[in-house]
């Protein structure tokens, strides 16, 4: 059984994408009905430094733009069903849109808007843990509460934990992260504190925006960040997007549901290869492929056979 993964925000970089847009008539015409959705033009991805590149609201429309073409490039060239499809936080977008929930206008609409609203939110910030167990994670939270606003956020892999609020709560749990023997502790370079209560309000906004799409019941069995089990109710889905920006990504959970569930290899559609490194880490026994250039993309189309 194989699942498709999206990559979510920090994946993007300088030249992405460039070779399947050369080589592909048919991931132009997606850029072309991109630019006139967003007003802007999308092509940014392949010369644009590293700065823009990581303002949300430019990054989170172009990786989605980019893993949906991929996507669409690969049933094109007869790659293989998915059994089970997910994406982390931005990477969900991908894999509904991919799923067929809704289509791919609305689904852009729908990420622009997303990223417009978390890069206006302006509060708060973020911090990866990695090198300590998510308990021992939780218990510095729950310690640094005192100063304010701090959840876990991300549970990227058994050893690797985002965590995210207020800023004085977040520099308090560093330093207890330190005390507790983690190996790193990396502020993370994103405008606000996503996944945590300080996007309440981001959340309401973009509740409002997606109440007005029409959600269909998913083509393929897609994996929820907020719950990391499967969704097929529409209504459902679209309750557990607006929770997704105020609670955790349980990216472990749901890489384990779909192993229990016969996963064996795993796709990741989009750019970079962050994505593999985290399932490593958390089922090493998996084989995780990337598409992050056409010579990959390739590769995994002739080896993953229908």
């Amino acid at each position: 059984m194989v699942g498709i993964i999206f990559p979510g925000q920090g994946s993007q970089y300088k030249g992405m994408g460039k070779d399947f847009y050369e080589e592909f008539s048919l991931v132009r015409d997606i850029f072309r009905k991109g630019k006139e959705i967003l007003g802007w033009d999308p092509e940014i991805m392949f010369e644009a430094e590293e700065e823009k590149l990581a303002q949300t609201s430019i990054t989170q429309p172009l990786i989605f733009l980019l893993s949906f073409s991929i996507f669409q490039l690969w049933k094109e060239m007869d790659g293989c069903t998915p059994s089970f499809i997910m994406g982390h936080s931005l990477g969900e977008y991908t894999a509904l849109g991919a799923s067929e929930v809704f289509n791919f206008e609305d689904g852009l609409k729908l990420v622009k808007k997303r990223g417009e609203l978390m890069e206006k939110a302006k509060k708060g910030v973020m911090s990866a843990i990695l090198g300590l167990e998510r308990e021992k994670v939780e218990k510095i939270v729950e310690e640094a509460k005192k100063e304010g606003i701090i959840v876990a956020a991300n549970y990227n892999s058994p050893l690797q934990t985002v965590i995210s609020g207020e800023e004085k709560a977040v520099r308090t749990a560093e330093e207890k992260a330190k005390g507790y023997g983690a190996k790193r502790v990396v502020r993370l370079k994103v405008s606000g504190a996503f996944h945590s209560p300080l996007m309440k309000e981001a959340g309401e906004n973009l509740k409002k925006f997606i109440d007005k799409i029409d959600f269909s019941s998913p083509l393929y069995p897609v994996i929820m960040n907020v719950t990391a089990q499967e969704e097929k109710d529409p209504e459902k889905i679209k309750e557990n997007l607006i929770r997704q920006m105020v609670e955790p990504v349980r990216w472990v959970d749901s890489v384990k549901y779909a192993v229990e569930k016969g996963v064996k290899i795993f796709i990741e559609m989009g750019p970079g290869k962050v994505l593999k490194g985290l399932i490593k880490k958390t089922v090493p026994e998996v084989t995780v492929y990337t598409t992050d250039n056409l010579l990959e993309f390739k590769s995994v189309l002739s080896e993953v056979k229908k």
